[in-house]
């Protein structure tokens, strides 16, 4: 990256997304330029879900990209390379973790992070990409509603450093970046389906008409889930569209 990234740090927020967004209508932020806060007060998942995180216990951050290389319709390698950036981070902390499609980051059943990925097109093309990232660092106890969340610290026993976590993400989220920029998406696409949740063998999902079995049959270019039922059938789905069932 030719010009240095900046590291905003609001002390409060209700969304890093948001004051990015906010900032961003205000000035351009040189690329990978980031706005990180100790307490999210109503941070943002996928449409519809919120991010809810202890103050000061966990990482929240969203950062700014501009990849006009990458066409609106094959926008989804941004997600899998933001997945696999984290995937690789955690395994510093002998965390093996799996990405549960579209870009939630899972250890065993349970939910460590999530991403939200917010992109402006102009002309075919991503103009602006507002990456979000939640991560469970060092929170130990979680409201009741959330089903089935974890941090590093339940997982490890350990309490770990913030800044330093935060500073490996910024580093191999920029070397994923570059990949991307570059058009060097084999490396991404075959990273990310080898750390998939649930990507062997047969489980429970549902979708519109009700609950189904079916194993992983792939995904598409712009980020379709394909499964295969047991009739033989195989059928591809938008975020949304199906969800999966933990007993």
């Amino acid at each position: 990256m030719q010009n240095t990234p900046e590291i905003i740090q609001p002390g409060q927020t209700p969304s890093t997304n948001s004051f990015l967004k906010e900032l961003l209508k205000q000035r351009r932020l040189h690329e990978c330029s980031v706005v990180i806060t100790n307490n999210q007060t109503a941070g943002r998942g996928q449409p519809g879900n919120k991010w809810e995180t202890q103050s000061g216990k966990n990482l929240t951050f969203s950062m700014v990209l501009y990849p006009n290389m990458v066409k609106a319709p094959e926008q989804f390698i941004i997600s899998k390379a933001v997945s696999v950036a984290i995937i690789d981070v955690l395994k510093k902390f002998n965390i093996q973790a799996t990405i549960k499609w579209p870009n939630d980051i899972y250890v065993n059943n349970q939910k460590l992070g999530g991403i939200l990925i917010e992109n402006t097109l102009s002309r075919q093309v991503i103009d602006q990409c507002i990456v979000g990232i939640g991560l469970n660092i060092n929170q130990e106890k979680f409201p009741e509603h959330l089903p089935n969340p974890v941090s590093i610290k339940n997982i490890t026993g350990k309490e770990t450093d913030l800044l330093f976590v935060f500073k490996e993400l910024h580093e191999s989220l920029s070397d994923y970046y570059d990949l991307v920029a570059t058009q060097n998406h084999q490396e991404i696409d075959e990273k990310y389906l080898k750390n998939l949740f649930r990507k062997t063998g047969k489980h429970l999902f549902r979708d519109q008409n009700g609950e189904f079995e079916a194993e992983f049959g792939g995904i598409g270019p712009a980020g379709h889930l394909y499964l295969k039922r047991e009739d033989d059938t195989t059928i591809a789905y938008a975020f949304k569209e199906v969800e999966f069932i933990f007993h």
